[in-house]
């Protein structure tokens, strides 16, 4: 499963996140402090060095006021068939 991580959905749920994150003009360090994380934890999943589990998805979407259905259909219509 490994391999998902290089897929290009998961490129652009990362993508998303940054952008819905800096629609909000907050930092990287801000959010952090808000989920009580180092700031490169936020830097780590926006790169792709750390993955995100799906109630770590959720928290940050809610911090953010995104809309996770919207969030996820784009991620579904981008995921692949397989891994």
């Amino acid at each position: 499963m490994a391999g998902a991580v290089h897929t290009h959905a998961y490129r652009l749920l990362r993508q998303e996140l940054v952008e819905l994150r800096l629609a909000t003009g907050m930092s990287q360090a801000k959010l952090a402090k808000i989920l009580g994380k180092p700031a490169s934890y936020v830097a780590k999943y926006e790169l792709g060095e750390r993955r995100l589990d799906a109630i770590e998805l959720c928290i940050i979407l809610r911090i953010i006021c995104a809309d996770p259905k919207l969030f996820l259909v784009k991620i579904f219509e981008a995921s692949p068939d397989r891994l």
